[in-house]
């Protein structure tokens, strides 16, 4: 298995590039997923995860660095967008223990 390099952008209609994440978006808030979408996969990519990791969160425990809030995986290749609150695909378990 080889490792392709790509130009892979994700983006958000719910906020700006390097701006805040609305509330409606967290834990404080409704806790909704934002709607997502992408291009520039790899060629041959077989299907899609998404990992939403906060370096800069306070350690959860030793030897650990940052938080993960967000964890989805089994996403088809052929998709490239998600909308707002998918429950769509596995969800997998995060640092909050969800």
């Amino acid at each position: 298995m080889g490792f392709a390099l790509s130009d892979m952008k994700l983006t958000s209609s719910a906020f700006d590039h390097g701006g805040s994440i609305p509330a409606r978006h967290t834990g404080e808030g409704a806790d909704v997923s934002p709607a997502l979408s992408w291009s520039g996969a790899p060629d041959g990519a077989a299907s899609f995860a998404l990992i939403c990791h906060d370096p800069d969160a306070p350690l959860v425990s030793p030897g650990n660095y940052g938080f993960v809030h967000w964890v989805l995986y089994g996403i088809p290749a052929s998709v490239s967008q998600l909308a707002e609150g998918t429950d769509d695909y596995i969800q997998g378990v995060n640092n909050f223990g969800n």
